[in-house]
C-alpha cells in the first residue's frame, strides 16, 4: 500500500508587525552618504575629488602599528575583557584628560567604546529622558540630532552664521532654554566648521551651563588639531565645577589617522559612567583588543608623527582658504581647528549655472559632483542650507585640483 501523499501547508501572510517606528525615522548618516558615492564613482573610473571625508589621508603611524602586531601574539589578547575597557587603556586616558582638558579623572572614570560614534550614542542615553530637550548648537555633526532622538531626547537648534565664526553665544542658548532642557551639546573645535571657542567664550557658556544645572556633552575629538596658536579650552578647565555635570567624548581617530582602528571613550562623573558601562556590557561588550593596544601605544608613545600631520593639515588649510577665497559669491571663515572649512555659498545660490536653477546646497552639491566631479557635502546635513562642508585631509595636489575645478566651473 503507498503512502499517502505528503501534504503542505502554506502560510499567508496578509499582515506583518511593523518595523520601529524609531529607527525608521532615522536619516543615514549624510557624510558617509556622499562619501560613498564618490568611492563608487572613483571605482568605475571618474576622476572624482572628495572633500567628504573626515578622514586623514595619512597612514597610521609606524609604532602604533607594530603595537598591535606584537599584541596579536600574546593569546590574552583573544579572550574577553572588561567591558569598559583595559585598565591600562583606561589609566591611559585618565592622563591624556589631565594632560589636553585639565580635568583629573580616575580610570574608573573612563567607559572605552567602539569609536567615537559609539561614545556620543552611550551619552545621550545616559543623560536623557523621553521628550528632555537638548541644545544643539548649528552647524552640527550629523550625528548629534540622531543620536538624541535614539535617547527619545528632542533637538533644539540654536543657529550661528558665518557673521558669528559659526559660534553660538549664552543670549542665544538661554532664549532657547525651556523647562524640558536637560543638555548642551558644545564642541570645540568643531565639525563641521573648523571653529574654535575661546577661554572667555567657553567659561561663559560653561557657568551658564552650571547655573542651571544642565549637562554637558562636550566633543573633543579634535582637541589636538589646532593652528594659529590657539587652544582647544576644555569646558571643564574653564568652569572646573562643571566636571560633575559634562561628559567628555574623545578618540584616536583624527589625531592619530586611525578611523578605521574604531576606538573612542567617554569621561565623566562615576554614576554616570557606570550606566554608560552598563550599557555597553549589553550592547557590545569589550572593544578589540589588539586596536586597544594600539590605542594604548597611540596616547602615550611619541608624538612626532601627530604634529607632523597637524601641521600638514595646517599647510592645506592655509591653501584651501586662500583658493576658495577667489570663487566670487563665496565667502570661508578661517577655522582655528579640525580639518574642515565651512564655506558660506548663498551668493552661488538662487541662480543659473550651466542652464541649471540652483537654489539649495544639495541641488549645488549634486551640480558640482556631476559637472566638476567633485564631492562635498551640503549644507542641509548639518543644519541651515546655504553651506558646504569640505575635508582638507586629503592630498596637496587633490585638494588644489579639486578647489581649481571649481574656480572654473563658478567663473
Amino acid at each position: 500500500m503507498c503512502p499517502a501523499p505528503a501534504t503542505t501547508t502554506i502560510f499567508t501572510v496578509t499582515e506583518r508587525a511593523p518595523l520601529s517606528r524609531k529607527l525608521s525615522a532615522i536619516a543615514e548618516s549624510a557624510t558617509l552618504k556622499v562619501d560613498a558615492k564618490a568611492k563608487a564613482l572613483q571605482a568605475a573610473g571618474r576622476p572624482v575629488v572628495s572633500f567628504a571625508a573626515g578622514e586623514p589621508d595619512f597612514p597610521t603611524p609606524p609604532f602604533v602599528v607594530d603595537a598591535a602586531a606584537a599584541a596579536l601574539t600574546d593569546p590574552k589578547n583573544f579572550r574577553y575583557t572588561p567591558g569598559a575597557g583595559l585598565p591600562e587603556l583606561r589609566e591611559a586616558i585618565a592622563a591624556k584628560t589631565q594632560r589636553d582638558s585639565r580635568l583629573e579623572v580616575t580610570p574608573a572614570q573612563v567607559v572605552v567604546t567602539n569609536g567615537g560614534k559609539q561614545a556620543v550614542y552611550q551619552a545621550f542615553q545616559t543623560v536623557v529622558n523621553p521628550g528632555d530637550e537638548v541644545l544643539l548648537p548649528a552647524p552640527y555633526w550629523t550625528t548629534y540630532p540622531e543620536a538624541i532622538k535614539l535617547a527619545d531626547g528632542v533637538p533644539v537648534e540654536v543657529f550661528a552664521g558665518a557673521d558669528q565664526d559659526y559660534k553660538v553665544t549664552v543670549e542665544q542658548l538661554e532664549a532657547a532654554r525651556t523647562e524640558r532642557t536637560t543638555a548642551l551639546v558644545f564642541v570645540s573645535p568643531s565639525n563641521p566648521t573648523g571653529s574654535v571657542y575661546t577661554e572667555a567664550e567657553t567659561r561663559a557658556i560653561g557657568q551658564w551651563a552650571l547655573e542651571h544645572g544642565i549637562w554637558v556633552l562636550t566633543d573633543e575629538i579634535y582637541q589636538n588639531l589646532v593652528y594659529d596658536g590657539a587652544r582647544a579650552v576644555s569646558i571643564v578647565e574653564a568652569v572646573p565645577e562643571l566636571s560633575g555635570q559634562t561628559l567628555l567624548l574623545n578618540g584616536v581617530a583624527k589625531t592619530y589617522a586611525m578611523t578605521g582602528w574604531r576606538v573612542g571613550w567617554m569621561v565623566g562623573p562615576a554614576d554616570a559612567i557606570k550606566l554608560a558601562a552598563n550599557l555597553q556590557s549589553h550592547l557590545s561588550s569589550n572593544v578589540n583588543n589588539i586596536a586597544q593596544r594600539a590605542a594604548i601605544a597611540a596616547i602615550t608613545g611619541p608624538q612626532d608623527e601627530a604634529e607632523a600631520m597637524r601641521a600638514a593639515f595646517d599647510r592645506r588649510r592655509t591653501l584651501i582658504v586662500a583658493e576658495l577665497a577667489k570663487i566670487p559669491g563665496v565667502t570661508v571663515p578661517v577655522p582655528q581647528g579640525a580639518f574642515y572649512v565651512y564655506p558660506d555659498v548663498t551668493g552661488l545660490l538662487g541662480r543659473e549655472w550651466d542652464g541649471v536653477q540652483i537654489d539649495t546646497t544639495l541641488e549645488l552639491a549634486d551640480f558640482i559632483l556631476e559637472k566638476a566631479e567633485v564631492a562635498v557635502v551640503p549644507g542641509e546635513a548639518f543644519g541651515p542650507s546655504g553651506y558646504l562642508r569640505m575635508s582638507y585631509a586629503l592630498s596637496d595636489d587633490q585638494l588644489l585640483e579639486g578647489v581649481q575645478r571649481l574656480q572654473r566651473l563658478f567663473a
